[in-house]
């Protein structure tokens, strides 16, 4: 097959697709629900494979969210002191595997900038130059904690930034964002070389007792307890019991689906991480 021939070929596989993903929304959903009934079918029929369909709902996901959903709580930023001589800010850098870190006065609020890792290599390649870093500090982007996360997605793409500092509504820090965290609510946990291989979804402790990671796929949970959750607006059983509570819930609260109890043992304010499993 010679190159316009291929280039034909695969015009005409394109347009069949879209003409079938087409013809799968020709029902005109009036809701959310309708919508997902229809793009699961469109996978049943082999329309859309489960990536795609994973990620469509990803995306109608956090065209509804706030940035406050996603980010990173003041508390747990990993930020670098203004006044840090540079092994300090080097033991920093590698312990957390980070490359992009906020830099605060003496207290939090005060962000003086944004340091890149790579920025750094500057000052190794001029041994002479003396250290200061300030002048390695980049403007920080600043956005309420009430933005949305497809637009604020959006404005990273066109401004190439990488990282927001979220504000509440008197102005001080709530937390942080990077454009990861974004992408994750879409495609799922992104994983890199510098992330620890995490333990199985779903660990027995003993005939009645399991530790649940939160992010275990409804229909892996089914399969493996002979359960029949419905996952037609949740994918994992920590959206399942977050949909439930009306939040996220604590440490140590307890939920109760049928014969299944669940207790959360890790968590933090903006997604459940663990939890321990009792059959009733």
């Amino acid at each position: 097959m010679n190159e316009d021939q291929s280039t034909i070929s695969s015009e005409q596989e394109k347009k069949s697709w879209l003409e079938r993903l087409s013809a799968a929304f020709s029902g005109e959903p009036k809701t959310r629900q309708d919508l997902y009934a229809i793009l699961k079918e469109a996978h049943k029929n082999e329309i859309i494979d489960a990536d795609a369909l994973h990620m469509i709902k990803g995306a109608l996901k956090v065209s509804h969210m706030q940035v406050r959903q996603v980010m990173i709580p003041r508390a747990q930023m990993q930020v670098i002191p203004q006044d840090a001589d540079i092994e300090e800010i080097l033991s920093i850098i590698v312990e957390s595997g980070h490359s992009r870190f906020p830099v605060v006065g003496e207290d939090k609020d005060e962000i003086e900038g944004i340091l890149l890792a790579k920025d750094l290599v500057k000052y190794f390649t001029n041994s002479e130059q003396e250290f200061n870093l300030t002048s390695f500090l980049r403007d920080p982007v600043v956005v309420p904690e009430s933005k949305r996360v497809n637009i604020l997605l959006n404005e990273f793409r066109t401004s190439r930034n990488h990282m927001a500092i979220i504000i509440d509504e008197y102005g001080g820090v709530a937390g942080l964002v990077t454009i990861e965290d974004l992408l994750e609510e879409i495609v799922g946990e992104i994983d890199d070389e510098t992330d620890e291989e995490e333990d199985p979804f779903i660990q027995k402790i003993d005939e009645n007792h399991f530790k649940i990671n939160a992010l275990v796929p409804i229909d892996e949970f089914n399969s493996y307890f002979e359960t029949n959750f419905a996952n037609d607006e949740f994918e994992t059983i920590g959206g399942m019991i977050v949909n439930s509570e009306g939040r996220v819930p604590e440490i140590t609260d307890e939920i109760l689906f049928d014969k299944y109890k669940f207790e959360v043992i890790e968590s933090d304010n903006r997604r459940l991480q663990y939890l321990r499993l009792t059959l009733l």
